[in-house]
């Protein structure tokens, strides 16, 4: 089953970009203002310091107190927060004008985007790997799992600039500590979607590439380390973890 799983892939490959029925090649899901943030959470957003984060944190609805372990300093306007941990800015619900309608838009937008990776049809491989998808090299295309995800060693996005991957899973997601999800073929982080119902937890050490989309919490480990966005429904734990928004 492995050896036809393999050759499957490598067709998938040799063809180019998987399509949809209508013949053109997958679009990236629109993030809108949620796209701002490099962590964006509805109930809060922990860290264990130090933690280093590239790009924007907020919180919404909940209000400011649920940015905890940041140490934040308050700008003179109150529209947001700085801290030693976040290149960039931290917001909350209850900052200022016009910050809450700000938050209000991405929370909202972050829903949106969430939506339109879930409701996406025609997968290109379903339950591949039986939700095991470590070791393998995984093309460009709309994957789905009625299961949790595992990555219990490294796997490969191979694919170029302007290709797309979007994974639908109705669990969470497990990946174990010190694995990585790798890119190459100049793959990029700003078009990978990992939509997930359940918890996703990143274990110590471990490394993601692209954007984390839970309707549930999102956790990293000790050491682990994204190099994309974590956007959740819920909270956002840290521990001594890196976050570094991609590039546009």
């Amino acid at each position: 089953m492995l050896f036809g799983m393999t050759l499957a892939i490598f067709f998938a490959i040799s063809c180019g970009n998987p399509v949809n029925n209508s013949g053109s090649v997958r679009l990236p899901v629109p993030l809108g203002t949620a796209g701002d943030f490099a962590i964006l959470a509805k109930s809060g957003i922990d860290t264990i310091p130090t933690s280093a984060i590239t790009g924007d944190i907020g919180v919404s609805p909940i209000d400011g107190s649920a940015l905890t372990g940041f140490s934040l300093t308050a700008d003179s306007s109150n529209t947001f927060s700085t801290s030693t941990q976040v290149t960039g800015k931290a917001y909350a619900a209850d900052y200022t004008s016009p910050t809450p309608s700000k938050m209000t838009t991405a929370v909202s937008d972050m829903e949106i985007a969430y939506a339109d990776a879930a409701g996406r049809t025609t997968p290109d491989f379903i339950e591949l790997g039986a939700g095991e998808i470590g070791g393998l090299t995984l093309v460009p295309g709309l994957y789905k799992w009625g299961t949790d995800l595992l990555i219990s060693t490294d796997v490969t996005l191979s694919g170029g600039a302007d290709d797309v991957w979007i994974f639908q899973i109705s669990g969470g997601i497990t990946q174990a500590a010190g694995k990585s999800v790798i890119l190459a073929g100049g793959a990029l982080p700003k078009n990978i979607f990992w939509q997930t119902f359940g918890a996703v937890a990143l274990d110590t050490t471990s490394h993601m590439e692209g954007i984390v989309m839970s309707y549930s919490g999102i956790t990293l480990a000790t050491g682990a380390t994204v190099n994309g966005r974590l956007l959740s429904q819920t909270a956002v734990t840290l521990d001594s973890s890196t976050v570094t928004q991609p590039a546009l």
